[in-house]
């Protein structure tokens, strides 16, 4: 399987975290990024009730001319007791033996927690020569693309006019970082009522997971289960035509499915039609796999502007991004860059620490970035952070229950419309004819993570209804 960190640019890197620890502050940053690449290093401690670790250790496949990381001290208040040491949650990691799936799910199982759900559809009759190579942009030329292109076209949701970024994040793309028209979330944090980025409700957290299904889903799965928590899985539509027997154990299991493209690529390098494509194909492969389509998606690294987000919602899909508290500071662990060597496991336990400072001094709940890609993303899951987490007594759900909705209005065959209309039905939320300027979709919006106050119970769509127009919060350097 081909890894999605192929598709980082190459001065990407996450970060260096914040110097000074939090203590309950809710204005501290939760992590801070930086413009220079970390060395990879890893550190060892022991998995008990409280784990403390400071200073710098070769982890235990190292040599002695290893590059090490800076550490970071951290204190969890539960860990899993059969957590994988920590000594051994590192780049370059031995791979795990991976756990089967408790059940195959059998083809006709229909998931009896969801109400006029279909019938699973047989994994067996999917034929790869039907879908788009994996893990590149797929082609528009194929007649289903041309048909997604012609519905949004038809949708009525005016896209607006401005040209693909290049890749190169915000240093390379300084008007569009500074544009208030765009409101690139990747460069500032601006986000628009239609944005999802927290639970409504203090101390609940909107669990997600992006990039699988991949080898060690199941070891996630099954850790769950064992701690009765359910999850949003982001899936991409190439990891779902490589395991959709995993998937289909996601959603008989309860866990909530949602999008995160084809490719997994920075979206606001691509066309208009290559967005469609990547969003059309992720839908059709989950509703190939499991008989029903998501209704929410979220950008692959939060690259998201004002004309992926036109598009997503011309295509039912109402984005999902993840908390932040200040143009430079994200609820971001940064598991993703342990298999990478980015990162220490010390740091991403450092991350979690200084996010949940800041959580339980929130009004309203939060969503974090995590990963089911990699071992180790699983392993510090279900041996560190949600093992921590429940020992702070957050109520853990998926995002379609914090938001107080039910699983039929996670779905676009089940949702009656009703309590979760879709963005383009909602009055005021967009509108639909276009500016002379540049075919901006009209409406007010917001800057940075601010989260709208109005109730759960009026539905998802209600609850972040309005759309595009507004400040970026400033420019987020990351390169």
């Amino acid at each position: 399987m081909r890894s999605l960190l192929s598709f980082l640019v190459p001065l990407l890197t996450l970060v260096s975290l914040s110097s000074a620890r939090v203590h309950r502050a809710p204005a501290h940053h939760v992590r801070q990024l930086a413009t220079t690449a970390s060395a990879p290093s890893s550190v060892a401690a022991t998995a008990s009730t409280t784990v403390t670790v400071s200073g710098s250790v070769l982890p235990t496949n190292a040599t002695s001319n290893s590059t090490i990381l800076p550490t970071f001290a951290f204190t969890l208040q539960s860990t899993n007791p059969t957590a994988v040491p920590l000594s051994s949650i590192v780049a370059g990691a031995t791979s795990a033996p991976t756990s089967p799936l408790s059940a195959i799910p059998a083809p006709g199982s229909v998931p009896t927690y969801l109400p006029g759900a279909p019938p699973l559809p047989d994994p067996n009759t999917l034929r790869p020569a039907d879908y788009p190579p994996l893990d590149k942009v797929p082609p528009i030329d194929s007649p289903q693309v041309q048909q997604w292109i012609a519905d949004v076209k038809n949708s009525g949701v005016a896209i607006p006019g401005f040209s693909p970024n290049v890749l190169g994040g915000c240093s390379a793309n300084p008007q569009a970082a500074s544009d208030p028209n765009r409101c690139w979330w990747y460069c500032g944090g601006c986000t628009r009522k239609t944005d999802i980025t927290d639970c409504p409700t203090h101390m609940e957290w909107g669990l997600t997971y992006d990039d699988g299904p991949a080898y060690h889903t199941t070891q996630l799965l099954s850790y769950l289960d064992q701690v009765q928590l359910k999850s949003t899985f982001f899936v991409v539509g190439s990891r779902v035509i490589s395991f959709p027997s995993i998937l289909q154990a996601e959603y008989l299991d309860q866990h909530q499915i949602a999008v995160h493209t084809w490719s997994h690529s920075y979206l606001t390098t691509l066309t208009n039609e290559q967005i469609i494509a990547e969003l059309g194909w992720s839908k059709k492969v989950i509703k190939d796999v499991l008989g029903v389509t998501p209704n929410i998606m979220r950008p692959p690294y939060g690259d998201i502007d004002d004309r992926v987000r036109a598009i997503s919602i011309a295509m039912g899909l109402t984005p999902v991004i993840w908390t932040r508290i200040s143009p430079t500071a994200t609820f971001d662990t940064g598991d993703f860059n342990i298999n990478g060597g980015l990162v220490s496991v010390s740091g991403v336990l450092y991350n979690w620490e200084n996010i949940i400072s800041n959580a339980t001094a929130r009004d309203r709940g939060f969503i974090v970035l995590e990963h089911d890609l990699f071992q180790q993303t699983v392993e510090i899951a279900t041996g560190y952070i949600l093992p921590d987490a429940i020992a702070h007594n957050f109520v853990i759900k998926p995002v379609v229950s914090c938001l107080g909705l039910t699983y039929q209005d996670a779905y676009i065959e089940l949702n009656d419309n009703k309590t979760n209309p879709p963005l383009i039905e909602v009055s005021g939320a967009v509108s639909l004819t276009a500016t002379p300027s540049g075919g901006l979709i009209q409406s007010t919006g917001t800057s940075g993570n601010s989260a709208s106050k109005k109730s759960a119970s009026n539905g998802l769509a209600l609850a972040v209804a309005t759309a595009f127009g507004g400040l970026v919060a400033g420019s987020m350097i990351i390169f």
